[in-house]
């Protein structure tokens, strides 16, 4: 009798711990390698060129500081150029100037793109139409082209706002598309019908019910601006058409380019600030593509 009943209890209790259901753990954001990796890179870029000029009272950009061509010493950690300069602080001064551009440019395309795009996504009609119609415009204009006949008009007096103002002005169409089809295809979801016969405003549902959804995109689309932003004004800077005398990225390429660093011995010149900009762009990459990851992950475990 006693056996039978420890073989009924058996029975009962397989079943229940059978259906218990799994817990599973929702990711951490810096579990993954690739995010902790590039936010190291990029903590040690901005806490760098920050807090490092902080230490100096010599403007890098002024020319005929020191002595032209000095090797590199415990002085000058990148010895000096033919300007009289110091290559290691205009280079730590040149990534911070191009760090703040690519933050403002991106801060200024991402909310126009993210605003236009679920605007249009959501509202639809006339307004969508409207919207899409000055989009494809900004869309077919080739930017290069408008951005070198732009600065040739402003050279040299081309300063950080008006770059930042253009890059806006020609970077905000691809971002507002990519959102407006992704509000396109949450407008007739369930949860946002529901929303909107309970009353809700169209700026409620907007924010409330579909811009979480956009949120992971927006992100990444930031962290993506920042490199165009600088890559676009390096690329201006290279060829003369920004404000060279600002250090940034592309101006120190500038100048080492156009007093022949490679040739002349002055290699530091040349190779600093190519290194610095690859592993910046690494360190962006990797915060990009490391997030897009984790929230990938996310939404399969929630």
């Amino acid at each position: 009798m006693s056996s039978t009943l420890r073989l009924r209890r058996g029975s009962n209790s397989a079943p229940a711990e059978r259906a218990a259901p799994e817990k599973r753990e929702r990711p951490k954001l810096l579990s993954n390698l690739r995010l902790k990796l590039g936010i190291v890179i990029l903590a040690i870029f901005v806490i760098g060129s920050f807090t490092l000029p902080l230490f100096t009272a010599v403007d890098p950009s002024q020319q005929g500081t020191y002595f032209k061509n000095l090797p590199v010493s415990g002085q000058h950690l990148l010895g000096t150029n033919a300007l009289g300069q110091d290559i290691f602080w205009f280079l730590v001064f040149a990534i911070r100037n191009s760090l703040l551009l690519g933050v403002i440019t991106s801060i200024g395309i991402t909310i126009i793109s993210t605003l236009v795009g679920l605007s249009a996504g959501y509202i639809g009609g006339w307004y969508e139409r409207l919207i899409m119609l000055v989009i494809d415009a900004f869309i077919t204009i080739p930017v290069l082209p408008i951005l070198i006949i732009l600065s040739t008009l402003v050279r040299g007096n081309t300063s950080f706002l008006i770059v930042g103002v253009i890059l806006i002005v020609f970077g905000w169409a691809w971002g507002a598309r990519t959102v407006r089809s992704m509000a396109l295809s949450l407008r007739e979801r369930e949860f946002v019908n529901v929303a909107r016969f309970s009353g809700a405003s169209t700026f409620r549902i907007i924010v409330h019910e579909i811009f979480p959804y956009v949120y992971a995109y927006t992100v990444v689309h930031f962290i993506n601006t920042i490199l165009f932003a600088i890559n676009t004004e390096a690329a201006l800077a290279v060829i003369g058409l920004s404000k060279v005398e600002v250090p940034t990225l592309g101006s120190i390429l500038f100048w080492a380019l156009n007093y022949n660093a490679l040739f002349s011995g002055q290699i530091t010149w040349l190779i600093g600030p190519i290194v610095a900009t690859v592993l910046l762009f690494l360190g962006l990459f990797l915060v990009s593509t490391g997030y897009n990851e984790f929230s990938a992950t996310r939404r399969g475990v929630a």
